[in-house]
């Protein structure tokens, strides 16, 4: 947090892109409030005025900016604002259709591998989760990639696969299909944060495993 502060006050922009898809702020604050505290906490000692701070969840599909006068310090910006033209010609029937593709290979792969797990569907996303209750177990690694490549491989000789972006992932106890990936969502934060070049960009990754890698984009 630290190192971010300093950057801050150096007037670098900071853009975080993550797999976790809300369309509610508070639930970013509580990942993050330790970042966004310590910021608002240096705009109250005026060390800078109007930090460049934006959060964008499920890949590239939810946009909140820092806003010291907002509860949580997270204000929601609308995706017509900050998309990318490429972006705006995905049609959401096709979008549906992708994920109505994952969902059916994702329960495929629930039944071949008898996991213990349950589908979870949002707007931009589906994926499996552990089964809630006192006998959910962790998925191994081996399911966890097995299923990714399942699913990738199905979604990529699909019809709505050719025509929509997307990422399936392994998130260390769960598997997603987001709509676009972090390639996607690094272009639309160097975008909305002023058209910002690549070659003054630096991207951080964590998602680096043999299946699912989806900082290599």
């Amino acid at each position: 947090i630290l190192r971010i502060l300093r950057l801050l006050r150096q007037g670098t922009h900071i853009g975080i892109v993550t797999a976790a898809g809300y369309t509610d702020g508070a639930k970013y604050y509580e990942r993050l409030h330790g970042l966004l505290d310590a910021v608002a906490n240096a705009v109250t000692e005026k060390d800078f005025e109007d930090p460049k701070v934006i959060i964008l969840g499920g890949e590239s599909n939810y946009l909140f900016e820092f806003d010291f006068h907002t509860e949580k310090f997270l204000k929601f910006v609308a995706r017509d604002i900050w998309m990318l033209d490429e972006m705006r010609t995905w049609q959401e029937e096709d979008i549906q259709s992708l994920l109505d593709v994952a969902e059916d290979a994702l329960r495929e792969c629930i039944s071949n591998m008898q996991l213990s797990a349950e589908i979870l569907r949002k707007d931009r996303a589906v994926g499996i989760i552990p089964v809630t209750g006192p006998e959910n177990k962790k998925f191994n690694r081996e399911q966890l990639e097995e299923t990714v490549l399942v699913t990738q491989q199905v979604l990529d000789l699909s019809t709505p696969g050719k025509k929509i972006p997307f990422c399936a992932f392994n998130g260390g106890n769960d598997v997603f299909v987001d709509i676009g990936d972090k390639s996607w969502g690094v272009l639309s934060c160097q975008r909305y944060l002023g058209g910002i070049d690549g070659s003054k960009t630096l991207h951080v990754g964590d998602q680096f495993l043999s299946a699912g890698a989806n900082d290599f984009k």
